[in-house]
């Protein structure tokens, strides 16, 4: 009875996050592979990285997503003068009662959108990296954890690199997920104009506000997550995509000729947690060959290093992730 019971909260906390997905694709249309690798993301405990133009819905999906999930949502604009205390919070001296007191900066939030983070310095982009990896602040002497969950969605613009700084590859593969987010089709484009028109005639009229998931909810998905089953075969399939970027046990056309540095074991753990997300989003009780190669490219292109000789031949992550996915046989 306790089995059945039990079976039966595993199936609502998966609905919870499946009709969650397709509240945010209705509100963010065009953009489903987005939202799916946003939560993909939230389910396997790590961060994500959006890259896109202006106007893209990037940090309306984040927002959304903040709003639907119980917790604090803090939005950070990172700019050129943004000091590392802008972000972690400092210690201000109280004359009163002659001691330094810890005010906690934005960071201390359970869903951080960290606008533009290429235009922050490094010191700044070190502080918003350290706390994601060590899921702690340190002031001084002493160390304050960050609040469970800890989600940091962060936002760069390819388009424009006046006034940036471009993160180091090591500072990048303390992302989760690169996701490179694209226009909408003319369809979809059509679709946003008739919502923004139809959201804005909402405002006017107060509306009662959904339930958000709560944290507890959250963590239990998270470890239902982890059960996923990854069979071996699967197992070896993702070590030998993450070898084959290294010519392990041969060099494959087009792969390993082109990177400076491959790709390194904390890939094939990310591929795998990814992949168990995926396939419980999916509703299934497994990882399946289709949900590495969909995940692939987002999981791998910002922890490989092009030669130079690939840069000036236009060759990108992605040229080379699609060689790898198909010189490297499932099974």
């Amino acid at each position: 009875m306790a089995d059945r019971l039990g079976s039966i909260g595993h199936v609502s906390v998966r609905s919870s996050f499946v009709d969650l997905r397709a509240r945010l694709e209705s509100r963010v249309i065009g953009q489903s592979d987005t939202v799916t690798n946003l939560l993909i993301g939230l389910l396997a405990d790590g961060h994500i990285l959006l890259e896109g133009a202006p106007g893209l819905a990037k940090t309306r999906i984040a927002r959304l997503l903040a709003q639907a999930i119980e917790g604090e949502f803090n939005r950070i604009q990172f700019t050129p003068d943004l000091l590392p205390s802008d972000l972690t919070g400092s210690s201000i001296y109280d004359a009163r009662e002659q001691r330094f007191d810890f005010q906690m900066g934005p960071i201390f939030g359970n869903f951080i959108l960290a606008d533009e983070i290429n235009r922050a310095p490094a010191k700044v982009q070190s502080a918003l990296l350290e706390a994601m990896e060590e899921r702690q602040v340190t002031s001084g002497t002493k160390s304050f954890q960050l609040d469970t969950p800890f989600f940091v969605i962060a936002t760069q613009n390819p388009i424009e690199h006046e006034g940036t700084w471009e993160l180091p590859q090591a500072q990048l593969d303390r992302f989760l997920l690169h996701v490179t987010v694209d226009y909408p089709d003319l369809g979809a484009e059509r679709d946003i104009f008739d919502l923004v028109l139809q959201e804005a005639v909402d405002a006017l009229t107060p509306s009662e506000a959904e339930t958000p998931i709560a944290k507890t909810e959250l963590a239990e998905a998270r470890k239902l997550v982890l059960d996923v089953h990854l069979s071996d075969p699967v197992r070896d399939y993702i070590v030998r995509l993450i070898s084959g970027t290294r010519g392990d046990p041969e060099s494959l056309s087009g792969v390993d000729e082109h990177l400076s540095h491959p790709v390194s074991p904390r890939g094939s753990i990310s591929l795998a947690r990814t992949a168990q997300a995926r396939a419980w989003l999916m509703e299934r009780d497994h990882v399946l060959p289709e949900d590495i190669s969909a995940l692939a490219p987002n999981v791998l292109r910002h922890r490989m290093g092009l030669t130079y000789r690939a840069e000036a031949d236009g060759v990108t992550p992605d040229h080379i992730i699609g060689n790898l996915l198909e010189q490297v046989s499932v099974v």
